[in-house]
């Protein structure tokens, strides 16, 4: 059985936030960068294309298709603080840690490909059963310094909590709602001007990703007894910074945090494999 590169080292559903440690390990001493880079990449087409273009995916049009979601991403050749790395990996953690299933894709509806998106940075739901959705509204920071991920997270969680934004939010998202996804219309009524909030905050989940260079990734080289020690410790105090901050009372918030080695490495490899996919 071959493991997941993207495993949960540390988790704790008794807190809150629930929170989620995510680990991707070493390689012959390194930190495995080019590995997550070119793992999330696979997820691109997805990310960036509507659920009737993934459908019409085939021998004729896959490498056209395949090319077309990169370039969504972006061409710009200053890259180095732009964001969509760190929404790709929200997505594709949400897919393979939580099994979503991804409601639109914000990235098929940019005007230019260099233009960002404004909102909730995933859009995910997961069939709960009886004719309901909870639906999965993603926050991320992909942050060198993890003091500033948090702050900055905050804030945006207590704007993307007041009412004006999240009905703006909703129409916006009901705008996306590809007609031929299986979900489109139990979003739909959820969404919809007349269903209360009270009632949409019920089954809404948060789930906010934070990455960081990490001391405790950076003192290791392999998976041993002392790095996961020294892992936990790390991710259980940042946990509790952010625990600690005035929070949305009204939004079920799960906390990602994702140490990484070093964030630059990880945006040079994520450019050159993006360029690679745009020339395919």
């Amino acid at each position: 059985m071959v493991d997941r590169l993207i495993q949960v080292r540390v988790h704790d559903g008794s807190t809150l936030p629930p929170l989620h440690g995510i680990c991707v390990g070493y390689e012959r001493g390194q930190w495995r960068a080019n590995q997550l880079v070119e793992h999330v990449v696979e997820w691109i087409p997805e990310f960036a294309l509507t659920h009737r273009e993934i459908q019409a995916i085939g021998v004729s049009n896959a490498v056209a298709l395949v090319r077309k979601a990169a370039r969504a991403i972006y061409t710009s050749k200053k890259f180095e603080r732009r964001g969509e790395l760190g929404e790709l990996l929200l997505h594709a953690i949400l897919r393979e840690i939580k099994n979503t299933i991804p409601a639109v894709s914000k990235i098929y509806y940019k005007d230019s490909p260099n233009d960002t998106v404004k909102g909730f940075d995933a859009v995910h739901v997961i069939d709960a059963g009886g004719g309901d959705l909870e639906l999965w509204l993603g926050e991320v920071k992909l942050y060198s310094d993890i003091g500033d991920a948090i702050r900055d997270v905050v804030a945006e969680l207590l704007t993307h909590s007041t009412t004006n934004f999240l009905r703006t939010e909703f129409v916006a998202i009901i705008n996306k709602i590809d007609p031929t996804w299986p979900q489109a219309e139990k979003l739909q009524l959820l969404l919809d001007p007349q269903t209360s909030l009270d009632a949409v905050f019920e089954r809404v989940r948060v789930p906010v990703l934070l990455t960081y260079d990490s001391a405790a990734v950076q003192a290791h080289d392999a998976i041993s007894a002392a790095y996961k020690a020294d892992f936990e410790t790390e991710i259980r105090k940042h946990h509790a910074s952010f625990a600690s901050r005035q929070l949305p009372r009204e939004l079920h918030i799960e906390l990602f945090l994702l140490p990484v080695h070093q964030k630059s490495e990880l945006i040079d490899a994520f450019d050159r494999q993006l360029k690679a996919w745009q020339t395919i």
